[in-house]
């Protein structure tokens, strides 16, 4: 017999029909209004069905499938809804009224099924292939829809949207040319936030993670997040958020953060509110990737010790509030919501609100987008969308019950689409009516959406005008005593709080640190990294070229390459109480085949990660995240993941440096100005193989001179003026160098991010391998590298190079027989900008009176933009330039053009 999912549908099928009412939200009936009872059985006795029953099921089939089409979704109501031909019973082969043994007509039927599926609030989730979610989501969204609302939570809600209502309209009298993205037509998503904070608390979720952009924002901070709305009120009197102690500039209005705790009924549960640009959509991965970080934090889901009984997503929550036209137009969303399930990136599950305009700037959907609803991207996941008119605060609320329980029960993504508008146009002093006309003329003729409720609510008897006009006097009173606090409340720090609790922020002066380490410990890691369990099927070219090749140089002491250093520096930091994560395009094996931090079993494919076994029950552990092919929302995961607890170290590596470009929007607005604008560290480190040898324009180049155009480093520095730039930007040559950069990254109280112009010749090449006792106590980063020779005082020539170009340079010097003369140092630290160590430098070679700066990139790239102006200005020093000619692109795609080039670089420099 064919099983029917849903309860109300079911009972369609199985029960008589009576005159029992259900009461049942209708647009136009009030608050709530009626719904009949379902018939009686209609399955033959010998448990078949009839050909009446099997019609019956594909018309609720039909209903389920397309009646979101029908559904009334518009509170505007210019929305044309055209009939689905599914929808029709009489294409089932019975007249409406025939036969009607059941007691129950076809057209009974249709009219119920329209009452649940074509109301305010709609589903959409028969896209889905797996059918216990199908039927689950049938059911639910059945008997949900079917509920009532306690008295008391319509008027929680009621008063919620008028205090939200108000506060809108005292920023406006107040502050009448103020552009605060109100809330104003969408107020309904604060019976989201409502239902959200408290139907959490009851499903033992301790954190919720939000990221939302500016609409409605200032609202939510303010009446339901616990923001003083002082301190509102102070950022638009052109007050800074921060303490004059704190070094940063501070944010736009829209742009406000806060956390608090949530006491709900069932327990409590901690809100964070992320920082977001104004770059829309950016804030999604960061969210995702904070949350995740969360759940590592505190030993949950996927990084729970017990496995057997976690669940991916217990304990945090990440919410994310979408727009309808950066929703259906960014790449970013498709990109974030391709890692929901992907293994290091999932999260058990993102509840989404869509607070759909119906408008983006001033591009209604029908230029918008080519989808029928702006959430279609969520199909493609086969995730379910909940639909539901902004105009019905109460279905918003069981929209968001049924996205709860649905998360809870699948752990999937679930979209709710609230359908709503946008009172004033793009923010407070737009003039909509421009572009759409028609709409403001609706949009204009209409009573707000909090008050159509309380009136709602008079009618129902659930309150009085009186109470109403007390309700907002009394708010006002709170808001305009808030508002003369403003000159003698003072700001709060609130960063380096919760995990960040002992760490600062980054001192003015440039600072050495320690990071070496005892080299038995050292020879311990090293051979650790490629230990194998017995039975371990290992790939034969693996034990010789990489296992033996490793040992051998644990033995020796010698030849210690880019892999092997960085195998090192990740034990070390798992050793010393720190975890470690590495995310990007094949980093387990590595792009150039070199780490191998990740193996194998060449007959079981069974992963093995040698250093989290480093030592029994070893407590932190290396994370290695082959991720999909995406860069935006990878970069703001791993963004956002480093900014969660200071104790880890996160590295993202590029497959080719240039493939950052795609993440652009990720470092300039969160890599490269986070603790400026909102006093959030990171110590997020970006591996960016560079280097020119051939390889044609695309994978020739990190476009270093980005990054730094992108530090707030000063020209004219002093020798205490390095150290707090908003990151660090790093050339090494060697693999110590990089063993000391990583490890830097994680022994200092404070955190910078970390652009490592990384290598690719230099991974496996002789000249680049290091001593272990070059990684010993003692031992530190060195921002310069400058040779030591007997004749330094019969130096006549300085050159100055950054990076692997230094082995081509020296090559040509010595077959020239110019060492004697010629010096070459290696600027290995580009940002803070080693000012103290050029200085010594220049003491090293008193007698030098040319000074050259050679690259391999154009000049109109590389570090010669960045470090020419400073060698004139805080050192006093002319350079002369040595490299390629400008260029619109990084390198050329010519093998023989390519060799020209590099030997004319050569020439230049010893011209």
């Amino acid at each position: 017999m064919m099983r029917l999912a849903g309860g109300s549908i079911r009972r369609v099928l199985n029960q008589n029909h009576s005159h029992q009412q259900h009461r049942f939200y209708r647009p136009g009936h009030g608050v709530f209004g009626h719904l009949p009872d379902p018939p009686k059985r209609v399955f033959e006795s010998q448990g078949g069905l009839t050909p009446e029953s099997a019609q019956r099921v594909h018309l609720i089939n039909a209903f389920r499938r397309y009646g979101y089409l029908e559904a009334q979704l518009d509170p505007l109501g210019l929305r044309n809804v055209e009939k689905v031909p599914e929808l029709n019973p009489a294409i089932y082969g019975l007249s409406l009224d025939e036969n009607v043994k059941s007691g129950y007509s076809l057209n009974d039927l249709a009219e119920q099924l329209r009452l649940i599926y074509c109301g305010p609030t709609a589903i959409e989730f028969m896209h889905i292939n797996n059918m216990e979610e199908r039927q689950w989501l049938a059911q639910n969204f059945e008997n949900i829809i079917a509920e009532e609302l306690r008295k008391e939570e319509i008027v929680r809600i009621g008063n919620l949207m008028l205090k939200c209502e108000n506060f809108d309209r005292f920023l406006a009298t107040k502050f009448p040319t103020l552009k605060r993205y109100g809330a104003e037509g969408a107020e309904s998503m604060f019976a989201f936030f409502s239902e959200l904070f408290e139907g959490s608390a009851e499903k033992s979720v301790e954190q919720i993670i939000i990221g939302i952009a500016h609409r409605g924002r200032l609202n939510l901070l303010t009446q339901l997040m616990e923001f003083p709305p002082v301190h509102m009120f102070r950022k638009i009197k052109g007050r800074t958020e921060f303490p004059e102690t704190a070094d940063a500039s501070g944010d736009v209005l829209s742009h406000l953060v806060s956390s608090f705790d949530y006491k709900g009924a069932e327990g409590n549960v901690h809100v964070t509110m992320l920082p977001n640009p104004s770059h829309l959509e950016a804030v999604n991965p960061v969210a995702m990737g904070k949350a995740r970080a969360r759940a590592w934090s505190m030993s949950k889901g996927d990084y729970s010790p017990d496995e057997r009984s976690a669940r991916t997503g217990d304990g945090v929550l990440n919410v994310l509030v979408h727009g309808d036209g950066a929703f259906s137009g960014q790449g970013v969303v498709w990109e974030s919501i391709a890692l929901s399930q992907a293994p290091h990136f999932r999260l058990g599950g993102t509840v989404h609100l869509v607070t759909n305009n119906q408008i983006a700037f001033t591009a209604e959907s029908s230029v918008g987008r080519s989808s029928t609803h702006c959430t279609d991207i969520a199909k493609a996941f086969e995730y379910p969308v909940i639909h539901v008119n902004g105009d019905h605060p109460e279905e918003v609320v069981k929209a968001t019950r049924l996205a709860l329980a649905y998360r809870e029960r699948f752990r999937n993504d679930v979209f709710v689409n609230l359908v709503c508008f946008r009172r004033w146009g793009h923010n407070e002093l737009d003039d909509p009516t421009f572009t759409s006309p028609v709409m403001y003329k609706e949009v204009e003729s209409r009573e707000s959406v909090p008050r159509l409720f309380l009136d709602r609510m008079i009618d129902e008897g659930l309150t009085t005008e009186e109470a109403v006009k007390e309700e907002l006097k009394n708010h006002t009173e709170q808001l305009n005593n808030e508002l003369k606090k403003v000159d003698s409340t003072a700001p709060v720090n609130i960063s380096h709080r919760g995990s960040w609790e002992g760490f600062k922020q980054a001192p003015k002066a440039i600072e050495s640190w320690d990071t070496g380490v005892a080299t038995d410990l050292l020879r311990f890691i090293g051979a650790g990294s490629v230990k194998v369990p017995e039975d371990f099927d290992t790939h034969k070219h693996l034990y010789k070229m990489h296992i033996d090749s490793r040992l051998s140089k644990m033995q020796s002491g010698e030849g210690i390459d880019w892999a092997t250093a960085e195998a090192m520096a990740f034990g070390s930091i798992l050793l010393e109480g720190n975890d470690v994560r590495i995310s990007g395009q094949d980093v387990g094996r590595g792009t150039f085949c070199h780490r191998h931090a990740m193996m194998v079993d060449q007959s079981t494919d069974q992963i093995h990660i040698p250093l989290n076994e480093l030592v029994e029950k070893q407590k932190n552990q290396l994370e290695v995240a082959n991720n999909l092919l995406s860069e935006e929302a990878i970069l703001g995961f791993e963004w956002g993941f480093s900014s969660e607890n200071p104790r880890r170290l996160c590295v993202w590596e590029a497959q080719f440096g240039d493939f950052f470009n795609g993440a652009q929007i990720i470092i300039d607005t969160f890599v490269a100005s986070a603790e400026s604008k909102w006093l959030t560290s990171s110590g997020l480190t970006m591996l960016l193989p560079h280097g020119f040898d051939g390889a044609g324009p695309e994978h020739s180049s990190c476009r270093m001179e980005r990054f730094l155009q992108n530090c707030d480093s000063r020209e004219d520095q002093s020798p205490v003026d390095g150290e707090n730039v908003n990151m660090r930007v790093a050339n090494p040559t060697t693999s110590a160098q990089y063993f000391h950069l990583l490890r830097r990254q994680v022994v200092p109280n404070y955190r910078k991010p970390l652009i490592v112009v990384g290598p690719k010749i230099l991974l496996r090449h002789p000249k680049a391998a290091s001593r272990i006792d070059e990684f010993g106590p003692g031992t530190t980063y060195r921002n310069v590298i400058s040779e030591d020779v007997a004749s330094a005082g019969n130096i006549k020539k300085v050159i100055f190079v950054s990076g692997k170009h230094w082995i081509a340079v020296e090559k040509s010097r010595d077959e020239r027989g110019l060492k004697d003369s010629v010096a070459i140092v290696r600027v290995e630290m580009l940002c803070p900008f080693p000012v103290v160590d050029l200085q010594a430098v220049f003491k090293k070679y008193p007698a030098a009176q040319e000074f050259v700066w050679s690259q391999e990139e154009p000049r109109n790239a590389g570090a010669w933009s960045f470090v020419r102006p400073r060698f004139e200005n805080a050192l006093g020093v002319r350079l002369k330039f040595a490299g390629r000619k400008e260029l619109a692109w990084t390198a050329t795609a010519i093998g023989e053009q390519h060799t020209k080039e590099a030997e004319e670089v050569i020439n230049q420099t010893f011209a």
